[in-house]
């Protein structure tokens, strides 16, 4: 007799959600200063723009012409927060997590609003390089997202105290069977004594840590039937990639 198992009671499943729900609330602050980065900059202008069309209204003779340019200004701006929010509100539309064919570009370009600014932030140069007509995958968008919020912050984090051109780069390939998705740093690299529990939960090098990202990363790709691993960098660094199977692969 087969005996079915549910999601609740597969250990690998619950070993996802339970990292996933750790590693979420411990990534929340990042993420909201994302989110304060990508909405404050319209704001901000238009707060600008209003308080200068009212000083144009106040005088003895309003500048009718330079205000109705003013408020146009205004539009813009709100058009270009309203946007930023629709982009915020897309990597969190998932209902389930039933698993869809698309592309990893595709994932990574929802991501960008987001790491973009933080990596701004942390004057971090950030490049994103991907092959042309890359093959689809059967993945749970949520959960590859989670990985590669995992492998930006673990890259953002190995920056190199004091380094004047610190760099993260994002490079997706495949073939005919995998699709490749590297995270590339110029940072302190690991240590030869961490390389065998890099992946392990709870254990990290960082001060302020929680050693769940890379543990719920391997969870998850490792579930999709992928692998994940690192490589060192000549001249310092740290290549962190996985691998998960092509639509085609599956079939």
């Amino acid at each position: 007799m087969k005996t079915s198992v549910t999601p609740s009671d597969d250990p690998t499943h619950c070993l996802i959600e339970q990292v996933l729900g750790i590693a979420r609330v411990s990534a929340l602050e990042e993420m909201a200063s994302g989110f304060a980065h990508e909405l404050n900059q319209p704001l901000g202008a238009v707060t600008t723009f209003a308080q200068a069309a009212k000083r144009m209204l106040d005088r003895p003779d309003p500048m009718i012409k330079e205000t109705l340019d003013v408020l146009g200004h205004i539009s813009e701006e709100a058009l270009k927060a309203g946007e930023g929010i629709r982009r915020i509100r897309k990597l969190f539309h998932h209902r389930d997590s039933a698993r869809t064919s698309c592309s990893i570009a595709e994932l990574v370009q929802e991501l960008q609003p987001l790491i973009e600014p933080i990596a701004a932030r942390s004057a971090v140069q950030l490049a994103i390089a991907r092959m042309p007509a890359l093959p689809h995958v059967v993945v749970d968008r949520l959960r590859i997202q989670h990985v590669l919020l995992a492998l930006f912050q673990n890259a953002l984090e190995a920056s190199k105290p004091g380094d004047p051109h610190p760099f993260i780069g994002i490079d997706i390939k495949a073939d005919q069977y995998l699709v490749e998705v590297a995270m590339t740093d110029h940072g302190v690299g690991i240590a030869q004594e961490s390389v065998q529990h890099i992946f392990m939960p709870f254990f990290t090098t960082k001060p302020h840590g929680t050693g769940l990202g890379l543990a719920s990363s391997r969870a998850i790709i490792e579930a999709h039937g992928g692998t994940i691993g690192f490589d060192a960098v000549e001249g310092g660094g740290t290549r962190f990639w996985f691998r998960i199977p092509t639509s085609s692969s599956h079939s």
